[in-house]
């Protein structure tokens, strides 16, 4: 049986719906407001959702009214849209004085957040119900990376980071942990003294296009002839990733490809 995600998104949208704040909530706490009689609010709201609400107010009674009046007339979706918006200004830079309906709604949202209606449940939810059809369509491009040999603990962490950064959408990141998985299985390869020096040299940062140098330098043998080049490929990738700007979903993918063949040839025996 197939696994619908519209539908699970579809229930999971009807369930945090039930007993969620919406238009009429809002039409009354503005109308309570425009004439006068917020403390009646009192009897009927949560204390702690109460007092936010009061403190708002308290500051500027004509444009707290006015916002939750725009608000009710944009709750069609309810407060478990706003919540998704909200999710955003978590992520990226808020400018000062962004005021008007998305202030009205945040006074309350983070209040209701850490109460009965779990609204950033519902957000997270539905965000990550959205990242499942791609990332099941990105796993269909990798295969297994089977090696002869084990090398570390956190190389195996940073290919699992780079690879679900990848599935998730996470492009730019993904190329960044590519480069820090190659660094750390050829530091394991180096000698210990050699991995100091490096360390000491560039001021604790031993960096995949160094350490490729210093394995040249040294005329490594046991691993496969074609390794630096497709090495020098994640490199490249992860170097525009850090510099040059974000990376589409193409160079993601062909980096995390390239660093799980550098593995294979690297740990080959």
């Amino acid at each position: 049986m197939g696994i619908d995600i519209g539908q699970l998104e579809d229930q999971l949208m009807q369930m945090s719906a039930e007993g969620t704040p919406r238009q009429e909530f809002c039409e009354a706490i503005s109308e309570l407001a425009r004439i006068g009689h917020f403390e009646l609010l009192r009897k009927v709201l949560p204390g702690i959702v109460y007092d936010e609400l009061w403190a708002r107010y308290q500051q500027d009674e004509k444009t707290f009214a006015g916002g939750w009046r725009r608000l009710a007339q944009d709750m069609r979706q309810g407060f478990i849209q706003h919540a998704r918006q909200g999710l955003t200004t978590f992520t990226r830079l808020q400018p000062v004085g962004n005021g008007g309906a998305t202030a009205a709604w945040q006074e309350i949202q983070r209040v209701l957040d850490g109460q009965q209606n779990d609204l950033l449940h519902t957000a997270f939810a539905l965000e990550l119900l959205e990242l499942v059809e791609p990332a099941v369509l990105r796993a269909t491009h990798l295969r297994e990376c089977v090696v002869a040999e084990p090398n570390s603990e956190e190389v195996d962490r940073y290919l699992d980071e780079a690879t679900r950064c990848y599935f998730f959408g996470l492009f730019t990141a993904c190329a960044v942990m590519c480069r820090s998985v190659l660094e750390e299985a050829i530091k394991q390869k180096l000698p210990a003294g050699l991995t100091r020096q490096e360390r000491t040299r560039d001021h604790n940062t031993a960096t995949l296009g160094n350490l490729l140098h210093e394995m040249k330098n040294l005329q490594m043998t046991g691993f496969d002839a074609d390794f630096p080049r497709v090495a020098n490929l994640v490199n490249d990738t992860g170097k525009k990733a850090v510099h040059q700007g974000l990376l589409s979903e193409d160079e993601a993918r062909g980096c995390l490809q390239s660093a799980r063949e550098a593995l294979q040839l690297l740990l080959c025996r």
